[in-house]
């Protein structure tokens, strides 16, 4: 694998000359909402916004002096910050105590953040600040146990079971194709796992929201699962696919009404519903959730009442920090997107183990540009992986801001087309106009930019800086010529799949990868120890390419299809029966192992594996006679 030393030139950083490009648009865009204040800044010329230090203060924004953001472009601390709370800071305080007392073995950072108060900040910060030290500073684990059984609630207790209200045992029309009695059998219960996962906000976090990370939201939800107690963005679509299959539409659209709710309280979906994630979003899928509730229950109301909040979401990914320019070999430019946390500090989730990674930076930008781009992988859920780091045996030369993903950008093609389909259901000719024109740019941009025909993929794009200098010029040895399951995300996007030569072309590809592994699609050819890299294999992954395989209307790609998905489920199954659980990830060289690597332990539950398995049954079911075991 190369290392940064071996990477060719192109690829390297280089000096960046316009530094005002990150700051001005989103803060018009995302920040500055009262029509008086936007009028009033829009009147703002660019000439005269890079001229003039000033401070942006608003809403959730950390104050930020724009000629602090003029000092050094490269060092991605010019961009803007969205600042956590103080019970988040005080949690984090928690954290480190926490790990010092108890000690590195199977610690877990996240639940310290995830706990609420019993008292008001101020009380457990006086308490806390009055627990005795030893000499070297340190807290006895008796005194902490005693603080955090006094002060603090347990992480997850604010967030209570609810029965949903549309479960039942066995749905009428449940997966109609199934017809091996034990394979039904296994589907019934990771049916019955969605009343496990099942709840709701706890009435303590409406009345007092100070003490608690996790955000308010209107309706019932349904969890990952385990250490992942809230909500999260991408992981929804599939327990939506899942739902649906289960005939459970109410749940399915409370899911979308708080994602909802989420854009019309801070710009866009949140990466979870805590309040340390504010800062970041999550590959969006919002529509594409919208789009496949209306095709199974023909709900125009929920079409109507979710189109301004797509739009918003739209516009949120098209700011300023998220889109780059780049000019093909014709002269042509063609924007595509990229991830962009609005966060350079450790993740509060994860604070410990972050600053462990960037122990070994000494200057503080620096230190702050990879706090940036870990967080920036975060938003990417692909967390984390050798896809974005330009040496890859070592995470401090993680660059996802530096990289234009190929999956990110079929995500918003899929949500252009998305809201240009729903726009007319809802008769908004003109926004579906708009949209379908966004979608043909971003199809040019597909093809002259990512498109790599001698190996039939679509490659991640390496960005030659933090894109201060635009447009920049496309060169060939920028594209991202290691093999990833993501080079055949867009698979998934009528515009590709229904291309029969393409699908032929790109089916040809996926087969010779390397990807295909005895129990499904590897993530990458890469064994690095990092979750997102082989062996590991992802329900999402798995159920993208199936999907677009199975819909492209070839009888082969078909056929193709429903072998990896026979492969997935025979892997689900075989783990379920050896360990009574579904899991978040698969070892795909393995049937009937779990995945591991990254930086938390294995997680049960499992919301998206749950979702993918009943919707390959769904699609593909299970004949009579097909043996399920390995």
């Amino acid at each position: 694998m190369p290392g940064l030393s071996e990477m060719p030139t192109c690829l390297l950083p280089r000096p960046h000359t316009r530094p005002c490009l990150l700051l001005f648009p989103l803060a018009r865009i995302a920040i500055l909402r009262s029509s008086s204040t936007m009028a009033s800044f829009q009147a703002l010329s660019f000439r005269n916004f890079c001229s003039i230090s000033f401070t942006i203060f608003f809403g959730v924004l950390t104050t930020m002096s724009v000629t602090e953001s003029l000092k050094d472009c490269s060092s991605n601390t010019a961009g803007l910050v969205i600042p956590t709370t103080p019970l988040v800071h005080f949690l984090e305080r928690v954290q480190e105590t926490a790990l010092s007392t108890f000690g590195e073995s199977q610690f877990d950072p996240k639940p310290y953040v995830d706990m609420s108060l019993k008292f008001d900040l101020s009380t457990a910060e006086a308490a806390f600040d009055k627990l005795p030290k030893s000499e070297n500073l340190s807290i006895s684990v008796e005194d902490l146990k005693g603080f955090m059984e006094k002060y603090l609630e347990g992480a997850g207790d604010d967030m209570v079971y609810v029965e949903p209200v549309d479960f039942v045992p066995e749905p009428e029309g449940f997966l109609p194709k199934v017809e091996n009695a034990e394979v039904r059998a296994w589907a019934l219960e990771v049916h019955a796992l969605w009343k496990n996962l099942s709840r709701k906000v706890s009435d303590e976090v409406l009345k007092r929201p100070e003490l608690h990370t996790l955000l308010p939201l209107p309706k019932p939800v349904v969890i990952p699962g385990s250490r992942f107690r809230e909500v999260y963005y991408w992981d929804s679509y599939w327990i939506i696919r899942g739902l649906l299959a289960s005939k459970m539409y109410a749940t399915a659209k409370a899911i979308v009404t708080n994602l909802i709710h989420l854009i019309e309280e801070y710009g866009h979906v949140l990466n979870g519903a805590r309040a340390y994630c504010t800062n970041r979003s999550q590959p969006p899928l919002l529509s594409a959730m919208i789009h496949e509730i209306y095709r199974q229950t023909g709900d125009v109301q929920l079409v109507k009442k979710s189109l301004p909040s797509l739009v918003k979401e739209h516009h949120f990914w098209s700011s300023e920090i998220h889109k780059v320019t780049i000019q093909d070999a014709q002269s042509y430019n063609h924007t595509l997107n990229r991830y962009y946390a609005m966060w350079n500090q450790p993740r509060p989730e994860s604070s410990t183990t972050d600053k462990q990674s960037a122990s070994k930076i000494t200057n503080i930008s620096e230190k702050q540009k990879f706090y940036r781009e870990v967080a920036s992988t975060a938003e990417s859920g692909w967390d984390f992986s050798t896809r974005w780091m330009r040496n890859h045996s070592d995470l401090t030369t993680l660059a996802t801001t530096s990289v234009l993903p190929v999956d990110l950008n079929a995500f918003i093609l899929r949500m252009e087309l998305d809201i240009a389909f729903l726009a007319k259901v809802t008769g908004d000719e003109s926004t579906a106009e708009h949209f379908l024109k966004a979608s043909q740019a971003r199809m040019k941009a597909f093809k002259s930019i990512l498109w790599n025909s001698e190996m039939g993929q679509w490659l991640d794009y390496w960005l030659n800086d933090s894109t201060c200098q635009e447009p920049q010029n496309w060169e060939a040895c920028n594209q991202n010529q290691n093999v990833y399951a993501s080079n055949f995300i867009p698979l998934w996007i009528e515009s590709f799949y229904s291309d029969t030569a393409l699908v032929k072309k790109v089916m040809k590809s996926f087969q010779s990868s390397g990807l295909l592994f005895p129990s499904g699609i590897a993530t990458s050819l890469a064994n690095s120890g990092q979750q997102w890299d082989f062996p590991n294999g992802w329900a999402p992954l798995q159920h993208m390419i199936v999907e677009g395989l199975a819909r492209c209307g070839s009888k082969e790609a078909r056929s193709v299809a429903e072998d990896i998905a026979v492969r997935w489920l025979r892997t689900n199954y075989v783990a379920y029966k050896k360990t009574g659980t579904m899991h978040e990830k698969y070892d795909v060289e393995k049937c009937g192992e779990f995945g591991g690597g990254g930086e938390y332990a294995p997680q049960t539950g499992f919301g998206w594996s749950n979702g993918v398995v009943l919707a390959f049954l769904e699609e593909f079911g299970w004949p009579q006679d097909r043996k399920i075991h390995c």
